[in-house]
């Protein structure tokens, strides 16, 4: 699943559009597509790991999800992958395999912008906040719900807990006040590093935990496992992180 950076990096592509008409639309999402015809790309707007194409009073909602995936200009996917295109005077942006709704603009107004990792106007007391109010929820269930870190998915989560040295199955409310400050202190500083490696092409290189077999603190053989509610992959170091419960 693309993660909040790597669906920043995809506004930058998509900068280009901004303040150009849309021509045309076409592919087999469930919209209307003659409705976006002649509509003014106002603006390009990002919540985590979803993007909002903002006009003049509708916006369209595309979430890569688990699979989706865009193209500029040229398709690179079968026909019965694309959800939406958009043709502009200067080019054209493609969608696959994803989920695209169209919006009213005022549904904008009841987003928690401040809970977004990569955000200006992120908030980390809001987010320590709202960790204390899960206390007997898993970390690792907590670090990927969006309400709360917004554009954090299943590769930060993996490598900000090894960072910080805690279990994915610990619970926020038995973590001290100062693991508290740094999970939620980490998730945003990963994600920035995140961002930098994945523009660099160097992601990979730099996962420590995230897919690996070996501790690279002790060697010893890393735990992998389901974890949590939604049974996404963890990769953890049972000697070099605690177990808070």
């Amino acid at each position: 699943m693309p993660e909040g950076p790597s669906i920043l990096l995809m506004k930058e592509d998509l900068q280009k559009f901004a303040g150009q008409r849309i021509l045309g639309a076409a592919g087999n999402a469930k919209i209307e597509m003659n409705a976006l015809k002649g509509k003014k790309l106002v603006e390009i707007r990002t919540f985590g790991k979803q993007t909002f194409l903002v006009s003049d009073e509708i916006s369209i909602r595309v979430h890569l999800l688990l699979f989706g995936s865009y193209s500029i200009n040229e398709p690179t996917k079968p026909e019965g992958r694309l959800r939406l295109a958009l043709f502009f005077k200067t080019g054209a942006v493609f969608f696959y395999t994803c989920s695209v709704k169209i919006i009213e603009n005022e549904a904008l107004m009841t987003i928690d912008w401040e809970a977004d990792v990569l955000s200006d106007t992120w908030d980390p007391a809001k987010a320590e906040k709202k960790l204390q109010s899960v206390p007997d929820r898993m970390v690792c269930d907590a670090l990927m719900d969006q309400q709360i870190f917004s554009g954090v998915g299943n590769i930060i989560k993996n490598e900000v807990l090894f960072r910080i040295g805690v279990q994915p199955e610990s619970l926020p409310g038995k973590l001290t006040p100062q693991k508290l400050k740094e999970l939620v202190s980490e998730a945003r500083n990963y994600s920035f590093q995140f961002l930098e490696w994945k523009r660099a092409f160097v992601l990979k290189k730099h996962w420590l935990v995230h897919t690996k077999s070996i501790c690279p603190k002790c060697g010893q053989p890393l735990v992998k496992k389901h974890t949590g509610l939604g049974k996404r992959r963890s990769f953890y170091c049972a000697t070099d992180q605690v177990l808070y419960r």
